[in-house]
């Protein structure tokens, strides 16, 4: 047997830590979020439970693995050389796919990623056999493929997507009419039933879906299914007594229900999800072992399709990674953040753009509102208002409080474990981030300021999930297609190219501008990180200024096109921060109101001056892309001449900035306005030429754009110095601030 399949297997064995990597970091927001989202206990507390339900779930995943066998293809008509491509296709595709939805921060199913990787990967060399089969047809491609198992996940996306946000909805608007924000006094009266029907159904869902292998056939989960109503009712019973009991220590039940949700969630992904991340590294080692028992590589891979027990080291090899990355994954915790975004109970820092659709669906919904208003009783609007009023009782800042946070962790439980004793597929990332959303618009956090953007937020998440069906398809089939056609040669530069795409995506060295933006804990550090900003900022703005202009006389494109991407990243970072202030104005104003009027008009002068920036770098590129005229002589000369009047102040603006000494501001206050009459000056000078027919009309146009915006950006950045001279003079005597 060739030792390139030796190669192959290490390679799928690599390639599965990276897998166990990548496909944790999106998983760990379906049983993390409840109690990061709630502040339930501590980081650490959370993962520690969340460990032990992944520890207890790897052992009983066993039975799992035949999906990546023989769930999708008929092992029994490939050989072993076909099988090692298809799998090798599979992992290659589903990695760079799951990466590629870590990096942007949206969670997706791992099944879906798996099962259409299986198929477009099986397709690929299925039409390859077909090709060198006089005898077949692509008729035939169905007696290689198992296309019931796609159609099923399918119907799982349609299914998890409508009946988990209505489920989530309508339990949460229950739950919050009998609770409210202010639940202490009824938590105390009817916590422990309420809990004990929570927890219930946690313990339901961690017997059916998360020990379901390893409990199959067992007298009691018999039992059970034969007396099913009676042992639920038994469960609540127990559970609400031993509730009620910790009660009486003073105990909070809710954190122990959302640690008890949280538990059985991670027990079920780890009992069911590992066979997303590792099951095609292990079938295709079974593969391996089988053949090369043999020594023939053309073999048929029949025996693949048989109960083949799964190795318990690679399973708690696979633990212990999963482990490691669920403590260490940054890029887990960026996930986690667009579910709690969408989901906070205040207007947070949602940064979706609003869209049509988003537009029309509030607008129905204020109408249906209206027509509530019109059809209910005053005094029952009233009393069920009443309920809905946002008190933050828990004062620990959190997106949302315990009783949402339960809600989210009993309802996906129930609609789980319902999907699995009733045999339907449905898809635990979709139910848990649909249950979240349905649940946070039932506690009414979608409010007027934010609903398009959270519609348009959830609307991105769900499109993303229907293109991981079809891109995990097309790009399991097209690398299927090079391996399988390509030998060697496409196997050495299809793993080069995707190791290369693994190591960029997971340490490459982020942006400074991402690496400003952390929140900060305290006053001084929030503007000591806004100093800081500005002065990056600045910096960045006075080369792209300078490049921009040359580049523009030159005739540049490919440099102007790289300056109107930096200006456009340094403008939306810029605009996100102006975005989210609210969030740090009520942190700085709880401690210093005139920290947070200097944070308001930096961010607003910051803004104001990328934004000028940007409308002077894409114009000038879309000019020269178009292959208009450039500037004449006289034209360049002058707008030289600006820029070098440009550069002269941008020097000393940076240079009071870094080093803190304002001492010569009035000199900057002398260019600027020195620079203005110059630009002043120089559009009469180009009205003059448009006068003599001189130059073109859309030069024009596009010289008297930079002249405005290159006065308008001089005069932003003067004022940004200004402000930030007068915070750093007055900020120990703040009552000069108040006018």
């Amino acid at each position: 047997m060739s030792e390139i399949y030796t190669v192959i297997v290490v390679i799928l064995g690599i390639l599965a830590v990276s897998g166990l990597f990548v496909g944790v970091s999106n998983d760990a927001v379906n049983f993390l979020n409840s109690a990061i989202g709630s502040r339930a206990a501590s980081m650490r507390t959370i993962l520690t439970v969340a460990s032990a339900g992944i520890i207890l779930g790897v052992l009983t995943s066993s039975g799992m693995m035949e999906v990546a066998r023989s769930g999708m293809f008929n092992p029994g008509l490939f050989t072993f050389h076909e099988v090692m491509i298809l799998y090798l296709g599979v992992m290659f595709a589903n990695i760079i796919l799951l990466d590629l939805y870590n990096s942007l921060g949206l969670p997706t199913s791992t099944t879906v990623s798996l099962i259409f990787c299986l198929l477009g990967s099986a397709i690929a060399v299925s039409i390859f056999k077909i090709a060198g089969d006089e005898s077949l047809s692509i008729a035939s491609l169905g007696t290689f493929i198992n296309t019931s198992r796609a159609l099923g996940i399918v119907s799982a996306i349609l299914l998890s997507v409508v009946i988990a946000f209505t489920c989530g909805t309508i339990v949460m608007y229950i739950s919050r009419t009998i609770f409210s924000f202010r639940y202490t006094a009824m938590l105390r009266r009817f916590g422990a039933l309420w809990c004990g029907a929570s927890l219930t159904a946690i313990v339901y869902f961690a017997l059916f879906k998360g020990l379901k292998t390893l409990l199959a056939g067992h007298p009691f989960i018999l039992w059970i299914n034969e007396n099913l109503l009676l042992a639920l009712l038994i469960c609540w019973l127990v559970c609400a007594a031993i509730l009620r009991f910790v009660q009486l220590f003073k105990v909070n039940i809710l954190r122990i229900t959302i640690l008890s949700g949280t538990f059985a969630l991670a027990l079920a992904f780890a009992g069911n999800d590992l066979v997303n991340f590792i099951g095609v590294p292990v079938a295709s080692f079974d593969a391996y072992r089988i053949a090369h028992a043999t020594g023939d590589n053309q073999m048929l891979m029949g025996a693949l399709a048989e109960n083949i027990p799964a190795n318990m080291t690679f399973l708690l090899i696979a633990g212990g990674v999963m482990l490691l990355t669920l403590w260490t994954s940054k890029k887990a915790m960026h996930v986690s953040q667009t579910e709690l975004k969408l989901a906070s109970q205040d207007e947070g820092d949602t940064q979706a753009s609003s869209s049509v659709f988003s537009r029309t669906i509030v607008r129905a919904a204020m109408q249906l509102n209206a027509f509530t208003e019109r059809v209910v009783p005053l005094s029952v609007r009233r009393s069920v208002a009443r309920r809905f009023e946002f008190e933050d009782i828990e004062h620990s800042g959190a997106p949302f409080d315990m009783i949402r946070a339960t809600v989210n962790l009993t309802t996906s439980a129930m609609l789980i474990a319902l999907a699995t004793s009733l045999k339907l597929p449905l898809s635990t990332t979709y139910v848990c981030f649909m249950v979240a959303m349905g649940s946070s618009l039932a506690d009414r956090a979608w409010g007027r300021e934010s609903a398009v953007y959270r519609i348009s937020g959830v609307m991105t998440v769900i499109m993303g999930w229907f293109v991981t069906a079809l891109g995990g398809f097309i790009i399991a089939f097209a690398v299927g297609l090079i391996l399988i056609y390509g030998g060697t040669i496409a196997f050495v530069v299809v793993t080069v190219l995707c190791g290369w795409m693994l190591i960029h995506s997971n340490f490459k060295r982020k942006p400074a501008d991402e690496q400003t933006a952390a929140k900060s804990e305290t006053s001084e550090d929030v503007i000591s990180s806004l100093r800081e900003e500005v002065q990056h900022t600045m910096l960045r703005v006075t080369k792209i200024y300078d490049r921009t202009m040359i580049a523009t006389m030159k005739e540049n494109r490919g440099e102007l096109q790289a300056m109107v991407k930096e200006a456009n990243s340094l403008f939306y970072h810029s605009r996100d921060r102006k975005y989210t202030l609210m969030p740090t104005l009520k942190k700085l104003q709880q401690v210093d109101i005139y920290a947070a009027h200097y944070y308001i008009q930096v961010v607003d002068y910051v803004n104001e001056v990328t934004k000028a920036l940007l409308h002077i770098a894409r114009p000038a590129f879309d000019h020269i892309d178009n292959c208009h005229e450039g500037f004449s002589q006289d034209e360049t000369r002058d707008l030289m001449a600006i820029n070098d009047g440009v550069e002269e102040i941008n020097r000393s603006i940076n240079r009071m900035l870094v080093e803190g000494d304002f001492t010569e501001l009035e000199s900057v206050l002398e260019m600027r306005d020195d620079l203005f009459g110059r630009i002043s000056d120089t559009m009469i000078a180009e009205l003059s030429r448009i006068d003599r027919q001189e130059t073109g009309t859309r030069a024009s146009m596009l010289y008297l754009t930079i002249l405005s915006e290159t006065k308008n950006m001089v005069l932003q950045s003067r004022n940004l110095l200004k402000v930030q001279e007068y915070f750093q003079k007055h900020h120990e005597s703040p009552q000069v601030w108040i006018k």
